[in-house]
Order: C-alpha cells, then sequence, then structure tokens
C-alpha cells in the first residue's frame, strides 16, 4: 500500500474533494498490471454506525474461492453520494490487510472513473494499495449510453461531458447491464473481459457475488 496515504481522514467535503481531485491525477488508465491468479471482490454492508466490508480472494480463471476477510469500522463521514468510498475505504483496507493471499486484482462493487469527479471507490482503492483494480458497479452514477445488444458480453460506452467513462456492460440476456469503468492499471476494454471471465450464470460476476453475501448477509464463501 502507498503509506503516503496513511493519514486522517477527511472531516469535510472539501477536504474529500481535494483527495479525489489528487487520487485522479494518478490514477493509471492502461493496462499496466502483469499475471492475474488471483482476483478479489470487494463490497461493504452497513450495520448501525458501522461500516462491515468484505474481501474475498478468488482463483483466476477458475473462481475458486481462496481466501477472505471482513472488516467492521465505525462511519466517520456523512452520506453524500460521490463520496462513498470515504464512507466504506477504512474498513476496506483493513480487510485486505488480513488476507492470507494478497490478491492480483480488485473488482469492487462501484465505480471507478464513471464517477462525476473520476475517482469512485475502485479507483481510490486501486490508487491507495497500487492494485490493478475495476469498478463493477449496479447501477448508473453518472453518463449515458445506448442500450447494450441483448446478447452475454455486449457493451455500448459509458459517455458523461464528452468523454467516454466507461461501459454499460450486458452480462445475460434478458438483464439489465452492469457498468463497468477503469479502476487503476486497467484499460476498459480489459477490465470488461475480466468481469466477463468472472461471470457464470448470474447478473454479477462471482467477485461481487461472494463479497455481497459475506458483507451484507454473513454467508460466507463456499
Amino acid at each position: 500500500m502507498d503509506q503516503s496515504f496513511d493519514q486522517p481522514w477527511p472531516t469535510s467535503l472539501a477536504e474529500a474533494r481535494a483527495i479525489q481531485q489528487h487520487i485522479r491525477t494518478r490514477i493509471i488508465t492502461h493496462d499496466a498490471h502483469g499475471p492475474i491468479r488471483t482476483v478479489a471482490g470487494v463490497d461493504t454492508g452497513y450495520s448501525g454506525d458501522s461500516a462491515l466490508a468484505a474481501v474475498v480472494v478468488l482463483a483466476f480463471p477458475s473462481l475458486e474461492v481462496l481466501d477472505y476477510a471482513v472488516a467492521r469500522r465505525q462511519i466517520d463521514f456523512p452520506y453524500v453520494p460521490g463520496y462513498l468510498s470515504f464512507r466504506e475505504t477504512p474498513a476496506v483496507l483493513d480487510a485486505l490487510a488480513s488476507l492470507r493471499i494478497a490478491p492480483d486484482l480488485l473488482i469492487c462493487d462501484g465505480h471507478g472513473l464513471a464517477h462525476p469527479r473520476r475517482c469512485g471507490i475502485a479507483s481510490h482503492l486501486g490508487v491507495l494499495t497500487d492494485l490493478p483494480s475495476i469498478g463493477c458497479a449496479k447501477s448508473l452514477l453518472v453518463g449515458t449510453h445506448e442500450p447494450p445488444p441483448d446478447v452475454r458480453g455486449a457493451w455500448t460506452p459509458l459517455h458523461d461531458q464528452g468523454e467516454v467513462v466507461g461501459a454499460a456492460l450486458r452480462t445475460r440476456p434478458g438483464v439489465r447491464p452492469v457498468y463497468v469503468s477503469i479502476g487503476h492499471r486497467v484499460a476498459l476494454e480489459t477490465a470488461i473481459r475480466f468481469v466477463m471471465a468472472c461471470v457464470t450464470r448470474y447478473r454479477l460476476p462471482e467477485t461481487t457475488r461472494a463479497a455481497d453475501a459475506l458483507a451484507s448477509h454473513g454467508c460466507l464463501p463456499r
């Protein structure tokens, strides 16, 4: 992890916005990763005033569960759309630090560049940890897109303010797309391929399904 970010968490939107703007300048948007043998799903649930983060490490491409960790942190940052990573990232970092097997790639249940300031949780975590990362979100935060063809693996660009910030990806025919975006050190088309390689018979990749089940429902990965 980049220890230069081991500092007090922001307490105001102005401080958080400044951190996002700084992190944005450090995001690598092309492929800059080695062999991917392990991939981790990252998700966060809530219990009272605490965030419960779960990270599940799967072998790639077999998707066999290898390791998992959960961490709970009191939430010290208000709920504001576009700043959710400041509520969730501290707990996620604790969970990542507890793993026995380090992941080669993070797939976050959230956005990366498909964010108003181009710094969603996937990019935030990617830069903080210097791990390749991808945002794979269930819902749209910013941008517009044409409906992708109703074919597994089809996608259309997600545009915002004249930029391509991600993709609407059809993981299964007849279901709503997911929204894939660059987090850090993974190009967009590569990110789409990784997400599809983690999709089995469900709308969401197995990384997200395993992390969500653990964070929100306490279901241990199988």
